[in-house]
């Protein structure tokens, strides 16, 4: 499994940190660079490595504080 900054694993658990829903995609180039490939796109391996990342970060309980204190 990649983790990768853009890798499926890094969005999965970026998606988590910022609190966004479950929604598998990634960068095969990194990060808003080239193009996004959504979930209709990619493999079942990838899919699975968008979710472990997700469910880590889920796991880790690590989110972005967003009001300060």
């Amino acid at each position: 499994m990649s983790t990768h900054h853009g890798s499926p694993n890094d969005r999965g658990g970026a998606d988590s940190y910022y609190r966004r829903p479950r929604s598998p995609h990634w960068w095969p180039e990194g990060t808003c660079n080239g193009m996004k490939v959504e979930a209709k796109d990619m493999t079942p391996e990838q899919i699975a490595d968008y979710d472990a990342g997700f469910d880590e970060n889920e796991l880790n309980g690590d989110h972005k504080d967003w009001g300060g204190e």
